[in-house]
């Protein structure tokens, strides 16, 4: 939208050029061409002096107007860039033209609508109002606001939000303000797959970074289908994209009253953020990696620190004796590798300092940042796992292993999004002997010699045999020219 207006604005210069200088010179030639006409000298006089007084005042009869009515349009325009940075102590009365409700349901991924005006939550009844003072502007919109919004089996689980616009007329003291912000909120639902690594980056952390980005932290979350244990894991991120305390839509009662509000999440693909998308033209994934790094700065130091009093001397020997550190993210159960403890010491015989990482619900997210941020390669197979790539410096060695059936995923959720953060992306395709699926079936069976044919299926037949019972038995010879070409990589 603030698009659109500047280039209304600079339609509106060029509109004005030719009205406002081209009249002023047309002027001058009209009066230059009834000099050649044949007139009494009297007459002749008198329009070679009204042609000299044009030039000389003409500056000050046609200049002035032109940039004095453009300061104003460029005034309303910053005006309206600097709304949501205005304090208000008052609830907000917005004039007819800003009160909207107006929304995006082009998007395959998600919906996404912008409020404008007197907005009031009110979580009993799911709703956020808008009261305005027209009748003219009575409408109600219904948003999940969730990124899943083609997947309708979880978009069911998702909790429905009403958009609805009221007289304010009828207002009354039915519903006053009882918490009034002078910042915009973001209003987004961290139910669907919250709860999964993957799924938690994707569809929450990364959409919102892109869509509040714009507010330079000068905003209010607020979230429906809160958890408390997920404002825990990802506090210190969600600091650096907000300087206020979140909201918890459902159990918050209290009318909370703003004069901006974006509900739902703008998401761009895949663990990814795409400049061309972007209010800047210019922000990347590797921006958000940036943010990642002020987030978990603090507490890294704190480790540092504190490593550093335990080994005391020891710690200056190893560093100077340094080797290249290779990460491992171990699985039991479905994708595990049942020969990890020997390509774990086939690593090290080629040069690696190895750290196997076991992650569980509970593990610090900053832990495993400082172990992937020092680290040049991480190994792991398919899994939501390896959405820890985030957390690599940009050249560095991501080796994804990649199970039978698993190929399109691997690729498109891990692969691509690695490239394009700027790591060295290696996939690593087993071959049949190489899955447990070998034992179980005839090597001339579909599910080994032609997986695509399985994975067309659908979903279930994926899950049910490729993610669930497939675990994987490295065939080292073969893996071995993996890892030495990472460790040539580590050296460079």
């Amino acid at each position: 939208m603030m698009r659109q207006n500047l280039k209304k604005v600079e339609q509106f210069k060029q509109d004005e050029s030719m009205k406002m200088f081209p009249y002023a010179f047309g002027l001058n030639n009209s009066s230059g061409n009834s000099a050649k006409r044949s007139k009494p000298k009297l007459i002749y006089l008198l329009l070679f002096t009204l042609i000299s007084s044009c030039f000389v005042f003409a500056p000050y009869l046609f200049y002035f107007p032109y940039p004095s009515a453009l300061f104003l349009i460029d005034s309303s325009i910053k005006e309206i860039e600097d709304q949501v940075s205005h304090n208000i102590t008052e609830p907000p009365k917005p004039s007819k033209n800003e009160e909207s409700i107006l929304c995006d349901r082009t998007g395959y991924r998600s919906d996404i609508c912008f409020m404008k005006g007197d907005i009031r939550t009110h979580s009993p009844s799911s709703s956020i109002f808008l009261y305005t003072s027209s009748d003219d502007h009575v409408s109600q919109e219904h948003i999940k606001p969730y990124t899943r919004k083609w997947e309708t089996s979880i978009m069911e689980t998702v909790g429905e939000l009403n958009l609805v616009t009221k007289d304010l007329k009828l207002l009354g003291d039915k519903h006053s303000c009882q918490v009034i912000h002078d910042v915009p909120a973001v209003v987004f639902s961290t139910g669907g797959y919250t709860g999964n690594l993957y799924h938690e980056f994707n569809d929450g952390l990364i959409p919102l970074y892109i869509t509040s980005k714009r507010f330079n932290r000068k905003v209010v979350f607020v979230i429906d289908e809160y958890h408390k244990w997920w404002e825990m894991k990802y506090g210190d991120v969600i600091s650096q994209l907000s300087d206020y305390p979140l909201i918890d839509f459902t159990k918050d009662k209290r009318t909370h009253c703003f004069k901006e509000a974006i509900v739902g999440l703008r998401i761009h693909g895949e663990l990814t953020v795409d400049p061309s998308q972007m209010q800047d033209d210019r922000t990347t994934i590797t921006e958000f990696k940036n943010l990642l790094d002020q987030a978990y700065r603090a507490r890294i130091n704190v480790l540092d620190a504190a490593e550093e009093g335990r080994l005391h001397g020891k710690a200056a020997k190893r560093r100077k004796a340094k080797k290249p550190k290779l990460a491992l993210f171990s699985r039991t159960g479905s994708r595990a590798i049942i020969n990890e403890d020997q390509m774990v010491r086939l690593a090290q015989r080629i040069g690696f300092q190895v750290v196997v990482l076991r992650p569980d619900r509970t593990t610090e997210l900053a832990k495993i940042y400082r172990v992937l941020n020092s680290s040049t390669v991480m190994v792991g197979v398919h899994g939501a796992a390896m959405t820890h790539f985030l957390f690599m410096k940009p050249g560095g060695v991501f080796i994804q292993i990649i199970p039978l059936g698993t190929d399109w995923a691997a690729e498109t959720y891990y692969g691509e999004p690695a490239k394009k953060l700027g790591l060295d992306y290696i996939g690593y395709k087993i071959l049949p002997r190489e899955s447990s699926l070998y034992e179980q079936y005839d090597k001339n069976d579909p599910i080994l010699r032609d997986p695509r044919s399985i994975t067309q299926k659908g979903w279930q037949f994926t899950k049910g045999i490729y993610l669930t019972k497939q675990q994987v038995r490295l065939d080292l010879r073969r893996f071995k020219k993996i890892l030495t070409d990472a460790y040539a990589k580590s050296n460079r």
